[in-house]
């Protein structure tokens, strides 16, 4: 990623330490009915850095939302999913940008995913690199403190970017 942003490897281990935090989740979607009827796991992005995912089964759930459509990602045996999330779109200042996405059920087979979220540790601050905001490419996020921001992101519902845009600058903050 440094290189593709054309700054120093030692400016994003700044940014996202030694100390980072990991956390893991397991998430068994049962088989549905009714799947029309029912939502897996609302449209969102990630709040944290990335998030590795394994489709543990070979069954379709996670969508990903492309040119304004939901599009399904298959399955591929023994392949890690790796999505960008918020935290790192603030970062890079926009240049990578978190994913949108939801997961839905199925309606004859269970489903079973194998999440692990990376950020950097809380008491760290984010906010774009400094190395990333040149003339013409002002800020496009506040800086915030880790904690603070995961404060912020889980007092709001899940509403697909909605608390990444409460974190953009000019932006209306509600």
């Amino acid at each position: 990623m440094s290189r593709a942003l054309k700054i120093d490897t030692k400016v994003l281990r700044r940014v996202f330490g030694d100390e980072g935090l990991q956390s893991f989740r397991m998430n068994y979607y049962p088989p549905c009915k009714q799947p029309d009827k029912v939502m897996g796991l609302t449209a969102h992005s990630d709040a944290v850095s990335l998030t590795i995912l394994l489709q543990y089964n070979d069954v379709i759930g996670l969508q990903i939302k492309k040119d304004g459509k939901w599009v399904s990602v298959k399955p591929l045996l023994k392949a890690f999913v790796v999505n960008i999330g918020d935290i790192l779109e603030i970062a890079t200042n926009g240049i990578y940008r978190s994913i949108l996405h939801r997961s839905v059920v199925n309606s004859t087979k269970e489903r079973i995913s194998i999440a692990t979220f990376h950020m950097p540790a809380l008491d760290a601050e984010i906010g774009p690199i400094s190395e990333l905001i040149k003339p013409g490419t002002p800020a496009q996020f506040r800086q915030i403190s880790v904690a603070d921001y995961f404060k912020g992101y889980f007092s709001r519902a899940l509403d697909e970017k909605s608390y990444l845009d409460v974190m953009r600058i000019n932006e209306k903050h509600t």
